[in-house]
């Protein structure tokens, strides 16, 4: 099949490796030093143990020349959240009159109100489509949605390494809950590739269980260079964390949306995935735009629409604006220093 990853970072470029090891025709969109690697030396997968697998023959643009990777039969959409809007018109070189693009952000996506049923449905979150620029250039027909449950970082230019994570899985949904024929056919795909992606019925949910844990992690860690780990082990800290969480839930049971499990539970998964740096603390120490809005300003907009008070939400949310505006404006990138002995 020929695929192309769009934003082989982490998760898309640890797909890219997958694929293309599978035997497909995997193209990537990439920028900088990683896409110089990428055209130079191809990918390279580094797993839990520390086996390294290299991908050669995979091709790669950036944004300028994606037109150059041609239509494609199947897309994997896996840029941050906010850097979508800016690519958004020239999506539609890769696809054919059938491509589906699989859309892997984390957080809420801005398709979410489509085929929702209820009072909200078709409306557009400004938040995370702000002018409605996504969908005016990306039919949300096309959208299949998915979440990335794993933990991965680029290590190096051209270099991903598979974090260890308890359980790693894809899961695959329709906006409206259908089984349909292209799903099926891309959770096969997948599952032939060694990639967990199992269909199911019921994304949103998906989505809200992924982000409960995202808005805690992310930005707590982002704002003081703890590790998940390090977090669920200050008491102050978890008890944050859970506030999070309670006020995330009540947002989404107002939107219909059931959470499993406990705040309390839900942190504890740091004691499976240990020291690992949440993508918005790398992006910090990385000196990279935060996303921040499809994890904290899309519950913000949703409390606000269902008359919801989220006041601990908010507070994060306007701490971690302000860390991307110093970090944009400052040209710089945060990362602790080790003091001398």
């Amino acid at each position: 099949m020929k695929i192309c990853v769009v934003g082989a970072g982490a998760i898309g470029g640890f797909l890219a490796c997958k694929l293309a090891l599978a035997g497909h025709e995997v193209s990537v969109l990439a920028r900088g030093a990683h896409l110089e690697a990428i055209r130079r030396e191809g990918l390279t997968l580094i797993d839990q143990h520390g086996g390294t697998q290299r991908v050669a023959g995979v091709r790669a643009a950036d944004a300028g020349a994606l037109a150059e990777l041609g239509e494609q039969e199947l897309v994997f959409l896996a840029l941050k959240a906010h850097q979508i809007a800016d690519l958004a018109p020239r999506l539609g070189t890769l696809l054919g009159a059938a491509t589906p693009v699989v859309a892997l952000q984390n957080g809420l996506p801005w398709w979410y109100f489509h085929q929702h049923g209820g009072p909200f449905d078709g409306r557009r979150l400004e938040s995370v489509d702000p002018g409605g620029r996504i969908a005016q250039h990306l039919p949300v027909e096309r959208v299949i949605g998915n979440v990335a449950h794993m933990g991965a970082e680029v290590s190096a230019p051209g270099v991903v390494r598979h974090t260890v994570t308890a359980v790693d899985r894809f899961p695959l949904g329709e906006p409206d809950g259908r089984r349909s024929e292209r799903i099926e056919a891309i959770s096969a795909m997948l599952e032939g590739a060694g990639v967990a992606a199992p269909v199911t019925t019921d994304i949103r949910t998906e989505k809200w269980f992924k982000l409960w844990g995202n808005v805690v992690w992310n930005p707590i860690c982002a704002l003081t260079h703890a590790t998940a780990l390090g977090l669920y082990q200050t008491p102050i800290a978890q008890e944050l964390g859970v506030t999070l969480m309670l006020e995330a839930r009540t947002v989404a049971a107002k939107l219909g949306i059931s959470i499993p499990g406990t705040p309390q539970a839900r942190l504890a998964r740091a004691l499976d995935i240990g020291p690992v740096r949440p993508s918005m603390l790398q992006d910090t120490q990385a000196g990279r735009p935060l996303e921040i809005d499809a994890l904290l300003g899309v519950i913000v907009e949703l409390a606000r629409l269902t008359d919801t008070a989220v006041p601990s939400i908010e507070a994060v949310y306007a701490c971690a604006k302000l860390l991307d505006t110093v970090i944009a404006e400052q040209r710089v990138r945060i990362v602790p220093q080790r003091l001398a002995a």
